[in-house]
């Protein structure tokens, strides 16, 4: 019998060899020991607001799961009490980083402290991986395994490799709904990714209401990619998505993409076209074409109307402006306009993130490029000064297709096998970069040819998790056999969530289920 506890505590052994660890921890110490988890196990806490909530998290987590509803306690804590502690505290791995936890699990306890609120909500996720696979039931599970629940003995030291690991999803080309994007945002919580840019305007769609432009949702709202029905994001729906991935530490960076990529703009108001005259609404995949009129005033107003409406909106402190594939901009036009509007998002109290392409233009202090096609012109953006994100596409654009058999995704960067998206080294893909300069990773999903949630899972999964190790672990520990046997050991959780990830044959052997496309 244990100290803290009146009657004796189910026995159960479990190896850390059981369970799955993605992204791979910075220093993991195994001792050989079982935490149990069962229906008279209490949960204490600091009680700081941050703590509270992860431990009512994983109580909830495990009631849905399991039926049963684990007792909270926030004070009265004792160190020596059997039971498991969530709590803030002024040291943790002897790291300063925001994310830092420390997570340790005896046969006595199991305590996951941080000094941050955004390191509890990165340690939860490992908790939830040293847990069952059933622990990601949204059905209460049966039988002799659903009431008694082992975690591996474990001291796990951990904080991430770069500040900034992100997804962005492309709800422009085809619109998805806010169940949806929460599904998404789920998701790639679980992975310590923590940054969703959301790509909600460009020439097939607008998909966020602004009260003073209002026809940008009436009439560009209304079109997608291959005429496949339209929709967009009241600003209710929008604060309902922000709140949401706040509560799971994520950031949200709107994106409104200028002066291309803006047709569905231009069709929804004719002044902001050089000639007056609105185009017709494009449903096609074609890019290049369309421009801002950029020596318009109104231009201007329109812009300050939008980037006013969104940033007031949205917490975090970036704004996304696009500015890639400018086509139909001449070059002066081009510089002037990427100089006005950074100075229009500035004063709304945001900082500026742009594609690689605005490195044309100067780049006032703060602005971030963004890395997809020209390692040049992204190295030119940071000798004027500018951090960078990278999201090479031939190594992180989820809608590439895997092979050439792939049944949906494009071939413009060439096709990313599961193996290729891990097996990249982002520090080598801006030789005369340092790390310094290196804010992380970001895998976009461009959805021309996404338009079903089984479509989004199949392009951005397990792809998505290669890269959030890449952007969590430390660089020297990557390894793709380690990841390999992690992940498929890992896909069986994937498939208790329904998640429709790509059955990559590389993934799979004898011992298991034959692939399929």
């Amino acid at each position: 019998m244990l100290l803290g506890c009146k009657e004796p505590i189910p026995k159960l052994d479990v190896s850390l060899d059981e369970r799955s660890l993605i992204p791979l921890p910075r220093k993991i110490t195994p001792n050989g020991q079982t935490f149990v988890i069962y229906e008279k196990t209490k949960v204490y806490t600091s009680t700081d607001t941050a703590a509270v909530a992860i431990a009512k998290q994983l109580i909830d987590k495990i009631q849905t799961a399991y039926g049963y509803e684990l007792p909270l306690l926030e004070e009265g804590y004792a160190t020596d009490a059997y039971g498991i502690y969530i709590g803030l505290t002024s040291n943790t791995v002897g790291n300063p980083n925001r994310e830092a936890y420390h997570l340790k699990s005896t046969s006595q306890q199991l305590r996951l402290t941080a000094h941050h609120s955004s390191g509890l909500s990165r340690g939860i996720q490992t908790l939830y991986q040293l847990l069952p696979d059933s622990i990601v039931n949204n059905i209460t599970a049966t039988g002799p395994s659903a009431s008694v629940l082992g975690v591996p003995g474990v001291e796990i030291k951990d904080y991430p490799n770069f500040a900034y690991r992100g997804a962005m999803l492309d709800v422009a080309r085809h619109f998805f709904t806010v169940a949806q994007v929460k599904r998404f945002i789920d998701l790639m919580g679980q992975y310590k990714l923590n940054v969703l840019h959301l790509h909600l305007a460009d020439d097939q769609g607008w998909r966020i209401h602004i009260k003073s432009w209002p026809k940008l949702t009436q009439i560009g709202g209304s079109s997608s990619v291959g005429d496949q029905g339209g929709g967009f994001f009241t600003q209710d729906d929008y604060k309902e998505i922000i709140n949401y991935a706040m509560a799971r530490d994520i950031t949200i960076i709107p994106e409104i993409d200028m002066p291309g990529h803006t047709n569905a703009a231009l069709a929804s108001y004719p002044e902001l076209n050089c000639d007056g005259i609105a185009p017709k609404l494009y449903t096609g995949m074609k890019v290049g074409f369309s421009s801002l009129c950029v020596q318009k005033e109104r231009t201007y107003e329109f812009l300050d109307d939008v980037i006013g409406e969104i940033a007031a909106l949205t917490p975090g402190p970036y704004f996304h402006i696009g500015g890639d594939e400018s086509h139909a901009t001449s070059k002066k036009d081009y510089i002037y306009f990427i100089e006005r509007v950074q100075n229009i998002v500035k004063a709304h109290g945001k900082r500026v993130i742009g594609w690689e392409d605005i490195a044309a233009a100067p780049l006032t202090e703060g602005t971030i490029i963004q890395h997809w096609t020209n390692p040049d012109t992204a190295s030119l953006g940071i000798r004027k000064g500018a951090k960078v994100i990278l999201s090479p596409a031939a190594k992180t654009y989820l809608d590439m297709k895997y092979d050439k058999d792939s049944r949906i995704g494009l071939t413009w960067a060439g096709t990313t096998a599961i193996d290729s998206a891990y097996l990249w080294k982002p520090l080598e893909v801006l030789t005369t970069v340092s790390k310094a300069h290196i804010l992380g990773i970001e895998s976009p999903l461009w959805t021309e040819t996404v338009v079903t949630t089984s479509d989004m899972d199949y392009l951005v999964f397990p792809r998505l998790i290669a890269h959030a190790e890449l952007g969590w672990s430390k660089s020297s520990d990557l390894s793709w056999p380690s990841f390999k046997q992690r992940l498929q050991q890992h896909l069986q959780r994937l498939d208790m969530m329904g998640v429709d990830y790509y059955k990559a044959p590389q993934l799979f052997t004898a011992s298991n289920a034959s692939p399929q496309k």
